[in-house]
C-alpha cells in the first residue's frame, strides 16, 4: 500500500511539473537564440558588402587609402567578434556592439569620402552599394528590435510567477537586451 501511495504521489508530482512552464520557457529561449542568429546574419550581410564598397571607392579615391584601410580593419575586427546565443551576457553584447560601432563609424567616413569625388557619386555601382549598405543598416535595426522584443517576452515569462520558481531550477536565466551604443545619444552634426 505504501508503495502504491508513493507511486501515486510521484505521478501527481510529475503531472504538476509538466505545467510548470518548462516547455514554454524552452520555446521562448530558442526564439531568443534564433533571433540572435538573425541579428548576426544582418551584421554578416553588412560585412560581406563592405569589400565591394571599398573596391568601388578605391578606383576613384586612391588618396583616401587611410580611410579605406581603417574600414577594412574595422570590418576584420567586427567579424572576429563572434557571439553565439549561449554567450549572451551584457559584457559580451557590449564587446560585440563596440566592434560593430567601429565599423559603422568607418562606413560613415567612407561614405563621406564620396562627397570629395563627384565622379564617384554618379557611379551607378557606388550608388547601388550605398543603397545596399543603407538597406542593410535598416535590416540590422529591425533585427535588433525583434531581438529585444523576443528577449522581453522570454524575460517576462522567466520572471513571472509561477515560472520563476521553476526557471532557476531548470537553469533559465534572464537574457540581456541589445542596448544603444553610448555614442548614439549624441546627434550627428550636419554642415553644408
Amino acid at each position: 500500500m505504501k508503495r502504491f501511495l508513493l507511486y501515486f504521489v510521484g505521478l501527481a508530482l510529475l503531472l504538476t511539473q509538466s505545467s510548470c512552464g518548462f516547455n514554454s520557457m524552452t520555446q521562448k529561449e530558442q526564439a531568443v537564440k534564433g533571433q540572435w542568429a538573425n541579428v548576426q546574419s544582418a551584421y554578416q550581410r553588412r560585412a560581406d558588402l563592405i569589400p565591394n564598397l571599398v573596391n568601388t571607392v578605391k578606383g576613384a579615391a586612391k588618396q583616401e587609402q587611410a580611410t579605406l584601410t581603417s574600414v577594412m580593419e574595422a570590418r576584420a575586427k567586427a567579424t572576429s567578434v563572434q557571439l553565439n546565443a549561449d554567450q549572451l551576457t551584457p559584457e559580451n553584447i557590449e564587446k560585440f556592439q563596440a566592434a560593430q560601432s567601429q565599423l559603422s563609424s568607418g562606413l560613415g567616413r567612407l561614405l563621406a569620402v564620396s562627397e570629395n569625388y563627384p565622379e564617384l557619386k554618379t557611379n551607378a555601382n557606388f550608388q547601388e552599394l550605398q543603397a545596399q549598405i543603407e538597406g542593410t543598416e535598416n535590416r540590422i535595426n529591425v533585427e535588433r528590435n525583434k531581438f529585444n522584443a523576443i528577449t522581453n517576452d522570454y524575460n517576462s515569462t522567466v520572471k513571472s510567477f509561477p515560472n520563476n520558481l521553476f526557471a532557476k531550477m531548470y537553469g533559465f536565466a534572464e537574457k540581456p537586451y541589445f542596448e544603444a551604443d553610448a555614442a548614439a545619444s549624441k546627434a550627428p552634426t550636419v554642415q553644408f
